[in-house]
């Protein structure tokens, strides 16, 4: 039997804005709460598909319809609540100056997957209107809400706001790293691991290493849960890494721990507590810089939601996301990890399918995070799916995987290439290298991590790529499933920093291209804006030929260590000038490592 509806008055605007009042600070997430009917997560009047919040923000040069979510008692994440009366909205103010909102809610059959604004019938809201005024933020450094949200343009990450590019290095692994003690109704369900991937451990992730990390003062919940995670972001921030790629949904996967329902058979309610506790989690890492990459399925449970399609299931998943954490600043959603067939495994969603959730996402998320698609390994499953998906613009890119690190440069410059010429530029990031049972091994088995910094990290970023995440392989300590301590990769973190800094500190990067033509050597990578500046990456100390075309220019040569970072470094030449082929010099040292040599006009 349906329940009476009664909803009171709009509640209050909670964290730490003041509630109606008057200031809110830009890029600063705006919740509201409003109370509405009772009801609890399972109840048979379901209230994830049959209701609607929607709320209308408005300003003198913007119109926001953001959707709302059920948040049974509204402290879910302290309280563990599965029932109650308070429904939540959140938003992140783009634009200084005046907003006004107006909140509609709406009850039916299905009501919250219709694209029809006047959909079931309307819930009167008393004092469901109001305004407030956007200031500036006052926050500085790594913290996204200094700087804005990021959004793909050009191939690249860039702010929005102040256009300001940015390149990502972090963390691909663990893949399940919401398998977490610390929240609400997670647990694993028993299963057997695929033939060829980690297996998990016993227990859930417990992040015990980093509670070391952890300090007086930072984020909490129910009595003291959470510092192993909360201090594995404290460490990884600390390193300079700005992203993190995980799971939000691995039933059948190879975690078998991971998803946001009320229970592992569950495909249309959604467990509020555990849900909230992500929430804190994720703007605890935006606090400190870093990106979200929500992958939203993987290669194993890409038929389970509507046999592959957008269909209801897909739809209310997705609507669930965007409704609790699109508001962040820097996320992407990723349509699947390994996603679509492969010649090991035939099943999977075609292109048809694929294209499907990336304009259901682009559709349905105010915001416009970047959407990319996790790519097999292999050159010709790549061949077989990628073709297919060029020129869609509701997909901003590929999340690349590569099973042989070697063919990481030459494989970016084709698929940045082609998809040029479709019209659509791809962003790529590199994800995940081979091959699958090792990916970036432990410090104490590989401390220098040679080639992954050749073939992986530079190779990628001086083909165009947008950034780098670092996968764990399956068969070694702290691996894609069971790494509890990132320190097992304190030496990568390092290396990547200091490409990172490199080309933030020196390279108009989205202004450059891959153009290894312009060297006499063959095994070299050259990145160049061509009579204006000139990165080549050399494997060795050998000397560089570099051709500067026809223009009489000048130039200073100088050299970067890839190894240990730090500043520049003078060779043994410390000017060059066109015309034609010059020779580098020699580096600051003749040892046998790689370098990177930075050409700039005077």
């Amino acid at each position: 039997m349906r329940r009476s509806i009664l909803v009171l008055p709009l509640l209050a605007v909670l964290g730490v804005e003041p509630s109606f009042g008057s200031e809110y600070k830009q890029w600063h997430t705006v919740e509201l709460s409003f109370q509405g009917p009772l009801t609890s997560e399972d109840d048979p009047v379901n209230p994830f598909t049959d209701y609607a919040l929607i709320v209308e923000f408005t300003h003198a040069d913007a119109d926001y319809q953001i959707r709302g979510f059920y948040a049974a008692d509204g402290n879910a994440a302290e309280s563990g609540a599965d029932s109650g009366d308070v429904w939540k909205v959140r938003f992140t103010p783009d634009r200084l100056g005046q907003w006004s909102y107006r909140a509609r809610l709406r009850t039916g059959s299905q009501v919250a997957l219709s694209v029809e604004r006047d959909a079931g019938e309307a819930v009167p809201l008393e004092s469901a209107s109001g305004s407030f005024q956007v200031i500036p933020s006052d926050k500085r450094g790594r913290d996204f809400r200094a700087h804005g949200r990021i959004v793909a343009s050009d191939g690249y990450f860039r702010f929005g706001e102040s256009g300001k590019f940015w390149l990502k290095g972090g963390a691909g692994s663990p893949e399940n790293l919401l398998a977490y003690e610390g929240f609400d109704g997670t647990y694993r369900q028993v299963f057997e691991a695929r033939k060829g991937e980690a297996a998990p451990s016993a227990k859930l992730h417990t992040f015990e290493p980093h509670i070391q990390d952890w300090n007086t003062g930072d984020l909490t919940w129910r009595g003291g849960k959470g510092k192993g995670i909360v201090g594995g972001m404290n460490y990884l921030a600390a390193q300079g890494m700005n992203s993190l790629y995980f799971l939000t949904l691995n039933i059948l996967g190879d975690g078998n721990d991971v998803w946001p329902y009320t229970s592992y058979e569950e495909r249309a309610r959604f467990d509020c507590s555990k849900l909230d506790q992500w929430e804190l989690l994720f703007q605890y890492m935006q606090k400190k810089g870093i990106l979200l990459h929500v992958v939203t399925q993987e290669t194993e449970n890409e038929l389970m939601l509507d046999g592959g399609d957008t269909g209801p299931q897909r739809q209310l998943y997705y609507r669930e996301l965007i409704a609790r954490f699109g508001h962040h600043l820097a996320l992407v959603w990723n349509l699947g990890e390994e996603n679509g067939p492969a010649h090991w495994r035939p099943e999977g969603q075609n292109n048809e399918q694929q294209r499907s959730m990336a304009t259901y996402l682009k559709e349905n998320d105010p915001y416009n995070h970047p959407v990319l698609i996790h790519t097999h390994s292999t050159r010709s499953d790549k061949e077989d799916l990628l073709p297919g998906l060029l020129g869609h613009s509701p997909l901003d890119g590929v999340s690349f995987q590569i099973d042989r690190r070697e063919t990481t440069h030459s494989e970016v410059v084709k698929w940045k290439g082609r998809s040029a010429k479709s019209g659509n530029e791809w962003l790529i990031t590199f994800d995940e290298l081979g091959k699958w049972y090792q990916g970036v091994l432990p410090d104490a088995i590989d401390p220098l991590h040679d080639t992954v910094r050749h073939y992986a990290l530079w190779g990628s970023l001086m083909a165009g790529a947008a950034g780098v995440e670092w996968y764990f392989g399956a068969h070694y300590e702290h691996n894609d499933l069971t790494a509890e301590d990132w320190r097992s990769r304190a030496n990568m973190w390092a290396q990547t920093r200091y490409a990172l800094e490199f080309f933030e500190t020196y390279l108009p990067y989205w202004e450059m291209d891959p153009q290894n033509e312009l060297t006499a050597r063959t095994d070299d990578y050259c990145f160049a804006k061509p009579g204006q500046i000139y990165a080549i990456y050399a494997p060795d100390s050998v000397t560089i030929d570099l051709n500067l075309g026809e223009m009489e220019t000048d130039y200073v040569v100088r050299w970067y260590d890839p190894i240990r970072g730090g500043a520049l470094q003078k060779g043994s030449v410390a000017e060059v000038s066109g015309l034609g082929y010059k020779d580098l010099g020699e580096p600051p040292l003749l040892v046998d490592q790689d370098w990177v040599v930075l050409v700039e006009a005077k």
